[in-house]
Formats: C-alpha cells, sequence, structure tokens
C-alpha cells in the first residue's frame, strides 16, 4: 500500500499487519473502532491520495476511501507521518488546521489505540 511518493503511506502497510497479526486482535479493533476511517494525504508537490481502515466489517486495509467511510481525515503526508509515531497529536493538528475532519468526528477519537498499534509496527 504504500506509495513512494507519500512516505508515510508505509504506515498503513503496518496497520494491516497489526490488523491480520491475530484474529483475536482484529475483533478487538473492529469492537473498539466500528466504523470506516479514510484518510486523504497531500504529499509536498500538492498530490493526494486515500486509504482506508475498516474497522466495521473487514479489518482491512486498503486504497481509495473505502466507499462510504464513517469518517474522513484529512492532512499532509509529513504530519500523518508525525502523527503515525508519536509525535503529533491529533488533537493539536486537528485545534491548529492541519487536520480536517468530516463525517463523525467521534469516531476519529476511536482511532488512537489501532494508531498505537502501528507505531510498534511502523518504521518511519
Amino acid at each position: 500500500m504504500k506509495i513512494d511518493k507519500f512516505p508515510s503511506s508505509a504506515a498503513f502497510d503496518a496497520i494491516s499487519q497489526a490488523l491480520s497479526a491475530s484474529d483475536a486482535d482484529r475483533k478487538d479493533a473492529i469492537q473498539q473502532g466500528n466504523a470506516v476511517f479514510a484518510f486523504t494525504l497531500k504529499n509536498k508537490a500538492g498530490e493526494t491520495e486515500s486509504w482506508h481502515i475498516d474497522l466495521k466489517d473487514t479489518g482491512k486495509v486498503g486504497t481509495g476511501s473505502g466507499g462510504k467511510p464513517t469518517v474522513t481525515l484529512s492532512l499532509s503526508d509529513e504530519d500523518f507521518g508525525k502523527l503515525v509515531v508519536g509525535d503529533a497529536n491529533a488533537q493539536r493538528l486537528f485545534m491548529s488546521g492541519k487536520l480536517k475532519i468530516k463525517g463523525d468526528i467521534m469516531k476519529a477519537t476511536k482511532l488512537d489505540p489501532i494508531m498505537k498499534k502501528a507505531q510498534t509496527k511502523s518504521k518511519l
């Protein structure tokens, strides 16, 4: 799922690995998330790409917005990379206008435990 023009997209591979590590982990993530999370990242060249994490049905990660996402998070590739490794706080990014959220904003708060799982596996 990594796209070279979007260095932080490697995190989606790490999230996918975390979700497929065990059935129990995937079921737990689906139970906690109960939503489809879409991410639209913008790189330094101004290009955008989308990925999604389905924590409603499949517990899988894919490219594109995933049909009808429950919540869509839009931010720069750089800020997403910082968010995944723990160098940025989603709330601060949102408050400063660097993170835009469409859809069920409360569901966005359910992403934190999933991101933490990715931090341990991701090497950005």
